[in-house]
């Protein structure tokens, strides 16, 4: 086995699989808010005054970023397998820093939209 993967590629590939995964585990929680909006709107109220305290705003931030690095690090793999690369580096490090950048933005407006 050789030595550790530590390069901007990796990190990109790592960052779109685990922020696929978290997203997956979200979405069943997501389908019962959905629900309870369907069922009873009591329980509906009751789950958006849950959602107003400060540890969901944190999550939600943190799924917002997440989904923002897997649709960007998602449309990364999509170039690389349709586009020709003419060498290595250049646009393939530059995409994830930028993707990593974009995310972080869109965190940022879904957290001033948010407060505001």
């Amino acid at each position: 086995m050789t030595g550790f993967r530590i390069n901007l590629s990796y990190l990109a590939f790592m960052l779109h699989r685990c922020s696929g995964l978290a997203l997956v585990c979200f979405l069943p929680f997501h389908f019962l808010v959905l629900g309870l909006g369907l069922e009873d709107a009591a329980a509906l109220d009751e789950m958006l005054v849950f959602t107003q305290q400060p540890l969901v705003k944190f999550g939600e931030w943190v799924l917002v970023v997440l989904f923002s690095l897997h649709l960007l690090l998602g449309l990364r793999v999509l170039v690389m397998e349709w586009a020709p690369w003419p060498h290595q580096g250049g646009l393939r490090s530059g995409w994830v820093i930028l993707a990593g950048l974009i995310a972080l933005a869109l965190g940022w407006l879904f957290l001033d939209g948010v407060i505001s």
